[in-house]
């Protein structure tokens, strides 16, 4: 398994007052909350907004296709799919996130850089499900307090290039830009743009997700299961041994609540909630699988519980955050050294300008010397603004 850029920042981010037993907490909180600010994460979309007004914008990072009417037929299969992720669990989400933006939780992310048609198995995700548990267990027992569990899976195919072209012993094709886009084989074929591959994405994703939620609620999840949770290749490592203390302590710990009467086999002890994400690339896919929910009657995107914007995609005239600001999932922003503090603030205003808690994540994907120098500056940028965010 790989960790993302974002998971390990995140969870070195989030870990590092662990060890003295203080949560990380913005020292904006301590302020009264300013009259902007929203708590209503189902408060209205913003206006002059619509799922294809981003075709309007600039749209970078997306693929070009020979057929327009291969396109059009992939897209016309994807408007009839059954969603992937429904808007009752994406508003929990969005609740728990609110309350880590409050310094009362913790949100771990996880997974591959990019999925893969050729990996997809069983075993890989529920591997990746089975680390993931095992790292919330540690920071939740170190803690004291909830872990927000997010994984990069179901829907993280596509790859922002930094060219659109590659040249390979004086043979220049395309750029392989994931597996719902082309294939990663250097070959003129396997290089072209293949509209139908987006499909394909759809049914492995659901494959995915079907598979999570059966771990998730079917026994695999269950505290008393947690020995069972390490890894065979870390079994004899000082990590699997460190956690094996661990876990000795929790099992000890649920002994004691037997004891004295409490139910270990309640859902609170057997389940857990999992939620996907992946950055939100191709937006014809994308815009697909947004749909109105029949409650609330605003839109969200039924792809993923959290959708984020690429360091490449984030321009203030961009296409991609066109579409993100008028859905109801909750967001997340990539930032590198590269983001100042007006251009972070503005970013946020733009995809969050009623200021509702746990609607905007902010990924920082930055080097140990960059994070130093940069990060403090855009952290007191954004508690001096009062806005509301995850880091």
């Amino acid at each position: 398994m790989r960790l993302s850029a974002s998971s390990s920042s995140a969870a070195f981010l989030l870990a590092t007052d662990l060890s003295r037993g203080a949560a990380f907490a913005p020292s904006s909180l301590n302020a009264q909350r300013s009259a902007k600010t929203s708590l209503n994460v189902a408060s209205a979309p913003p206006q002059v907004w619509s799922p294809s007004s981003w075709k309007d914008a600039i749209a970078k990072q997306m693929p070009v296709y020979d057929s327009q009417e291969e396109l059009d037929n992939a897209i016309a299969k994807l408007d009839k799919v059954a969603p992937l992720v429904f808007a009752g669990e994406v508003r929990n989400l969005h609740e728990k996130l609110a309350r880590v933006s409050q310094g009362q939780g913790f949100v771990l992310m996880g997974g591959d850089c990019a999925e893969s048609f050729k990996e997809f198995h069983v075993n890989h995700i529920r591997d990746t499900f089975q680390v993931i548990l095992q790292m919330a267990l540690v920071m939740t027992f170190g803690s004291s307090m909830p872990v927000v569990k997010i994984g990069r899976m179901a829907g993280q195919f596509a790859k922002p290039r930094s060219a659109p072209d590659e040249t390979i012993d004086g043979v220049t094709l395309p750029s392989y830009r994931g597996d719902n886009v082309n294939r990663e084989e250097f070959s003129p074929e396997a290089r072209k743009n293949d509209p139908n591959l987006m499909v394909d994405a759809y049914y492995q994703s659901a494959q995915t997700l079907n598979i999570i939620r059966a771990f998730s609620t079917g026994g695999f999840a269950d505290m008393s299961r947690l020995h069972a949770w390490n890894l065979d290749f870390v079994e004899t490592t000082d990590e699997g041994s460190r956690y094996r203390e661990l876990a000795a302590k929790v099992d000890e710990s649920l002994r004691f609540m037997r004891a004295i009467g409490i139910d270990t086999s309640s859902p609170e002890f057997t389940t857990v909630d999992f939620y996907v994400a992946h950055e939100c690339l191709l937006l014809p896919y994308e815009q697909a699988l947004t749909r109105e929910d029949s409650i609330t009657r605003k839109w969200y995107d039924c792809s993923a519980h959290l959708l984020w914007v690429g360091e490449r995609t984030r321009d203030l005239d961009s296409a991609h955050l066109e579409f993100v600001r008028g859905i109801g999932n909750p967001l997340g922003v990539k930032i590198s050294d590269k983001c100042t503090p007006q251009e972070l603030l503005t970013t946020i205003e733009t995809m969050n300008p009623q200021n509702i808690p746990g609607k905007i994540s902010i990924i920082v994907r930055m080097g140990a010397d960059k994070l130093r120098k940069n990060l403090p500056e855009l952290i007191s940028a954004v508690q001096r603004e009062g806005k509301s965010v995850v880091w």
